[in-house]
């Protein structure tokens, strides 16, 4: 394995992210924590574009967007509000992402 490459996924378990296993996903990898995900393009070297944070429910990928009214989560032409704590646990995610992959 790559040095770098092993040396992000150290950073990545030390921040307390989770792989999620997603075949159904072969483009991306999904890293989660305290119920937030974000995506990531896989690429043949590795890591590639990281996505925008959101959550996964059962209705697929709800991405994290700022509203006049305050944070929300939008998924296939609907949304909900989100927390101030799940607003900040899915932003707080992607920053430890892209520390751990850089």
């Amino acid at each position: 394995m790559d040095e770098r490459l092993l040396g992000q996924l150290e950073r990545i378990s030390a921040a307390g992210i989770q792989l999620l296993p997603t075949p159904e996903l072969p483009h991306h990898f999904v890293f989660e924590r305290a119920g937030c995900v974000v995506l990531v393009e896989r690429r043949a070297e590795g890591f590639g574009g990281i996505g925008s944070p959101g959550a996964l429910t059962e209705r697929g990928f709800e991405a994290l967007v700022e509203r006049a009214d305050g944070p929300a989560f939008v998924f296939k032409g609907d949304e909900r509000a989100a927390t101030a704590d799940e607003a900040d646990a899915a932003r707080s995610l992607l920053r430890d992402l892209r520390q751990a992959l850089t």
